[in-house]
């Protein structure tokens, strides 16, 4: 009992050490938010001598950051959409079909994640270029692409676990193919469905590079907007730490909000 008990004390140290190893970024970001750029260079670690939302107006300003956040949300919202969409139905028709082609096709969508983004970007963007779509349609198009491989994978696992004995039924009672998928199947994918659609958020809300790419002043993200801040000559760390602030707000306000969710489609998709 003792040993039991000290072992427990043991771990629960270890787990507060590595909160705050895990926390120390966050410290570091909204300390240094308050500083001015003197402060930070004087030194990094300590709390600033006044505090002042000086940084934050004017990081606010310089990110137009409501028509930034706002064009994240819709490239992000849509983008994760039509992955969980298309991927979902391209991993049913897969998994259900079992002539040698679906093998093959797997094969080729799985084989897509080995190639490096960085091998296929200037022929992307030169023959979207020439079909005038370096826009936000074109990037969440491009999205689709990039991400249903991984995608495709995982609901075509998911799929393994579904008995076959349903779609039957379903068609018994006179359901087509898409009926059948979408009011029977999918539902039963929702664990998975989360999991795919916190992979594809946390990529694409934060990626740069293919944004930096294809779009424009008019439809930038926070992440190109956060590149103001980083000039040739110098570098403005107090307003990016506070623009940077800023921008993971709405992003712990709806972790907040669907955290219940989330957790639960992690769990359910871990015990499957």
């Amino acid at each position: 009992m003792q040993k039991t008990k000290r072992n427990l004390i043991i771990i629960e140290i270890v787990g507060v050490l590595l909160a705050l190893l895990w926390l120390s970024p966050f410290y570091l970001m909204v300390v240094n938010a308050f500083k001015t750029k003197r402060e930070i260079f004087e030194g990094v670690l300590g709390l600033p001598q006044a505090l002042t939302s000086d940084n934050f107006v004017q990081a606010f300003e310089d990110l137009t950051f409501i028509q930034s956040f706002f064009n994240s949300v819709i490239i992000t919202g849509m983008s994760v959409g039509i992955i969980i969409l298309f991927s979902s139905m391209a991993g049913y028709v897969l998994a259900r079909n079992k002539s040698k082609l679906s093998g093959v096709i797997l094969l080729v969508f799985v084989s897509a994640m080995l190639i490096p983004f960085q091998s296929v970007m200037i022929p992307l963007v030169a023959l979207f270029g020439q079909v005038d779509m370096l826009n936000a349609a074109g990037l969440i198009f491009m999205y689709l692409g990039f991400g249903c491989s991984l995608s495709i994978f995982l609901y075509h696992g998911a799929m393994t676990g579904i008995s076959v004995s349903l779609d039957e039924a379903a068609i018994i009672d006179g359901a087509n193919r898409f009926q059948t998928f979408w009011y029977i199947i999918f539902p039963l994918l929702k664990p998975i469905s989360v999991t795919v659609a916190i992979l594809n958020v946390i990529w694409i809300w934060n990626d740069y590079l293919l944004p930096s790419l294809v779009l424009g002043e008019a439809n930038a993200t926070i992440p190109l907007k956060m590149f103001y801040f980083f000039g040739q000559y110098t570098k403005q760390w107090h307003l990016a730490l506070a623009g940077l602030t800023i921008a993971i707000i709405p992003v712990i306000i709806g972790y907040f909000f669907a955290q219940k969710q989330i957790i639960e489609g992690v769990a359910e998709g871990a015990v499957k």
